[in-house]
């Protein structure tokens, strides 16, 4: 069934419970867009003309009091001034655009929904504003139309209910009870901040069906605006919002229902159940700076998702890190936010660097690169698969692409055409083979190879059994995708052994290490700051033991002219070279000397 027009603002497909790497917008996102609101407000704004008479305003004055009446109704147009049971609230002597007690009033009401508003019915807020002894009814006879104006708000919203879950068991085990009241029930918010659906799919299915929640919390802020705007000119971002009177031209106080800070898990789902609601009614001031930033950001939020540049579910968990955060933390994270932007840039640029000079491939682990291209291949087929935006598909194709290009760094690669199907093989470099580094890295990637399988085996066993897929593609890439996630950190673990045997580090991109490292100094903060799921924390540091490891190996392992550097060379060849031009320069002068002496 199809929800009332005003209620599919705002809503937000439904989304499943499984787990995948994320990337969306972030707070250096709200930074930029700040930075970019401000000074585009500036340079780009309106020019004021020089006639007055071409000028609108204000009709109120600043500190003017003010009277309100709240009316709950279930009809959008509402003219029952006389009802009393439909007035639910009414102050007196507000001032206008005045920051103080008295211009902040707070009122909670218990409100007992009717039959057809538990069957997603609709109800409305209209809220009327007028001068101090003036009424806001048009049929009164002393009524001015400059003196009173009002606007309309849902009270209900309406989101879309969770398709019939495509995922079975593959083991063919019929679901319980418990399983199929999870498919047929209405999305919560826990389901939709965890990642993408894995049922993108299913919305060709039929007509999407809705569910109505109640929200209770009503803000209602009277923007302070007193600007002289061009009557053909006015910004475009605030022209929306201007309620400008027939008979003078001049404009009402605007009226902003905020609901920046009202997130989705606050919603109440009304059903035949729900017998009484609780609403929480605010009236008060705002500025026109802080109005002007709430919708810039809203705005770009609903940019970013547009894109696929920002998750769903993820605009709440921002604005809950400013509700919940600690002030100094907030603003701790918020600069260091900037740091991991940079870090990652410079991390990026010393890897492609760093195996673009490199010569030799002494000392590194060139299976530990095949493995991270198959580990990046399997993130982003599962990507593919789950209906991901094309922004992260990206992301995630990019870095397949440069994880291939650094094994063609390490190793050979040939095309071999012996057979009907031309086959890629990999060769060794004679910088790997000739020395000790390929054996040590064989003997790690033995004994990783048998604790990796045991993890994997197991949690393949333990999805199968206990989880519900789509096929058994998904199954396969879902298992392989949660193994790469909870245990990739083993990956690194074959190049330290390959540096205990050799007692050598000189072989690694410190510079790419460092950085890497301080990004996960920040990702540290951020596990603390930022809700995550409890698996990706975990991860975060055992990074942390890692790095920790080779910082030690760095330090135990002194420093040795015989050891090969980041760009295939050693301290003796630079010793060789410099006695040999001692020794070219002692010729050169013996032989002038000789031929001065003849």
């Amino acid at each position: 069934m199809a929800p009332p027009t005003p209620a599919v603002e705002g809503a937000q497909a439904p989304q499943g419970r499984q787990q995948q790497p994320q990337g969306g917008f972030g707070l250096t996102g709200i930074i930029r867009m700040v930075v970019f609101w401000y000074f585009a407000s500036k340079f780009f704004s309106p020019k004021k003309p020089t006639e007055p008479s071409a000028l609108i305003s204000n009709l109120f004055q600043k500190a003017q009091p003010l009277d309100m009446w709240l009316y709950l109704s279930e009809h959008e147009k509402f003219n029952d001034f006389g009802s009393e049971s439909s007035l639910v609230w009414h102050e007196t002597n507000v001032p206008y655009a005045v920051w103080g007690p008295e211009s902040t009033r707070t009122h909670t009401l218990k409100y007992h929904p009717s039959e057809s508003l538990k069957h997603n019915g609709s109800l409305y807020a209209h809220v009327f504003f007028a001068h101090s002894g003036f009424s806001p009814d048009p049929s009164d006879p002393e009524y001015q139309p400059q003196a009173a104006f009002g606007r309309t708000h849902p009270v209900v919203t309406y989101l879309p209910k969770s398709k019939a879950d495509k995922k079975k068991s593959l083991l063919g085990s019929s679901p319980d009870s418990s399983e199929a009241q999870v498919a047929s029930k209405v999305v919560d918010e826990s389901e939709d901040d965890d990642d993408s659906s894995d049922d993108g799919d299913s919305n060709d299915d039929g007509p999407v069906e809705w569910a109505s929640y109640w929200k209770p919390n009503i803000t209602i802020n009277l923007v302070a605006d007193f600007t002289q705007y061009p009557k053909t000119g006015v910004a475009p971002n605030i022209a929306p919002y201007l309620n400008v009177d027939p008979l003078t031209g001049n404009y009402y106080p605007i009226v902003y229902f905020n609901e920046f800070w009202l997130l989705r898990d606050k919603l109440i789902p009304l059903n035949e159940t729900v017998t009484e609601l609780s609403l929480n009614l605010e009236v008060g001031p705002i500025s026109m700076t802080k109005w002007q930033l709430f919708l810039q950001i809203d705005q770009s939020f609903q940019i970013h998702r547009s894109y696929g540049s920002m998750l769903e579910g993820e605009a709440d968990e921002l604005k809950r890190v400013f509700l919940e955060g600690n002030p100094y933390l907030l603003a701790i994270t918020m600069v260091v936010s900037l740091l991991h932007s940079v870090f990652d840039f410079l991390a990026f640029k010393n890897d492609i660097q760093f195996w673009n000079k490199n010569k030799s491939m002494e000392g590194l682990s060139a299976k530990t690169v095949v493995v991270s291209f198959a580990c990046q291949l399997i993130i982003f087929l599962y990507l593919l698969d789950n209906d991901t935006s094309w922004m992260i598909l990206a992301s995630s194709g990019i870095g397949c692409v440069i994880e291939f290009w650094k094994i063609g760094k390490a190793m050979r690669i040939e095309i071999d055409r012996t057979g009907r199907i031309p086959m890629l093989k990999l060769r060794d470099r004679e910088s790997y083979v000739r020395n000790k580094t390929k054996e040590y890295d064989d003997i790690a990637m033995k004994y990783l190879f048998y604790v990796l399988f045991l993890l994997v085996a197991g949690f393949s066993v333990y999805s199968l059994m206990y989880e519900r897929h789509k096929s058994w593609y998904s199954w396969i890439l879902s298992s392989l995708t949660s193994c790469v996630y909870m245990f990739g950190f083993i990956m690194m673990c074959p190049q330290l052994f390959i540096n205990y045997k050799l007692k050598s580090v000189a072989h690694l991109p410190w510079r790419q290490m460092t950085y890497k490292f301080l990004n996960t100094i920040i990702d540290d903060l951020f596990a603390f700051v930022i809700k995550m799921p409890t698996l990706h924390r975990l991860s975060v540091f055992r990074d942390d033991l890692i790095f920790v490891i080779y910082l030690y190996q760095r330090w135990i392992y002194k420093v040795d002219k015989k050891r090969v550097n980041e760009f295939g060379f050693g301290g003796e060849d630079d010793q060789v070279v410099a006695e040999t031009d001692a020794t070219k320069e002692e010729e050169n002068t013996t032989t002038e000397e000789e031929k001065k002496t003849n």
